[in-house]
């Protein structure tokens, strides 16, 4: 039962990075693509990293710790990333609906300010 679980881990670990890679090619702007590739290969490389843990015993307390370590940075760092892109003046896709993020970063300008 143990195995199974352990490559049941894998296979959807490696068919989340999968669709991380098939959203970095499909959808069309900067920040859905972030959002696609940061959520996906968050949950893939997860998911593959505790079944590789739960396969091979020995490794599980280091596999946890890598896995940890990827939950709490991979979601940061995009957040920089798409912060850094929005600051610079990477263009949104025209066929987004609403910008939520232009107040928001009026706010932080006028914070900056006082």
């Amino acid at each position: 039962m143990k195995i199974f679980f352990g490559y049941f881990l894998l296979y959807f670990g490696a068919a989340f990075l999968f669709l991380g890679a098939f959203g970095l090619i499909r959808l069309p702007d900067l920040y859905t693509r972030m959002q696609a590739s940061t959520k996906s290969t968050t949950l893939g490389a997860f998911s593959s990293v505790l079944g590789v843990g739960i396969l091979y015993p020995h490794w599980f307390v280091k596999c946890l710790v890598v896995a940890l370590f990827i939950i709490l940075t991979a979601p940061v760092s995009s957040s920089a990333l798409m912060r850094a892109g929005y600051k610079s003046g990477v263009p949104l896709d025209k066929r987004t609906v609403v910008n939520k993020a232009d107040e928001f970063f009026k706010e932080d300008e006028k914070e900056e300010t006082k």
